[in-house]
């Protein structure tokens, strides 16, 4: 176990905002390939744990929450945090999200010699990104 200090302001969990928590599941278990755990007795509320990949590779693990109010209106600014996923291959992952329910939010661009990055639009309204590390992006 890391010291608190090595970890103070790194974030450590997310919650997505959900309507349907079903759909969503879904969703990111077909796009993503995560896992969920029902923690809703712990929450008071219907919330699953998203387990996201490996405990030894980088990155981390959220949950899907029951949503306590309206979503934000579609086309506005985003007020709070959009999270990016890395894909092996970017085509194949936007296939997926396009397939599942998801939108394009904003089209697939070159992070000119680092990677290949785009943002869409869940089944619950929220934003995502998706970036595929690649040298040769232009």
């Amino acid at each position: 176990m890391k010291n608190l200090e090595d970890i103070m302001g790194r974030p450590v969990h997310f919650e997505i905002h959900v309507d349907d928590m079903e759909r969503a599941t879904v969703f990111y278990g077909e796009v993503f390939g995560w896992t969920f755990e029902d923690w809703s007795e712990y929450a008071g509320m219907p919330y699953f744990g998203a387990v996201t990949g490996d405990a030894n590779q980088p990155g981390i693990n959220g949950a899907l929450m029951q949503r306590q109010s309206a979503p934000s209106e579609q086309n506005r600014a985003i007020i709070g945090y959009v999270c990016t996923m890395g894909v092996e291959d970017y085509d194949s992952a936007e296939t997926k999200i396009l397939n599942n329910g998801g939108k394009v939010a904003m089209p697939k661009y070159a992070l000119p010699g680092m990677a290949w990055q785009g943002y869409y639009v869940d089944t619950e309204g929220n934003v995502f990104g998706i970036h595929q590390p690649d040298e040769n992006a232009q």
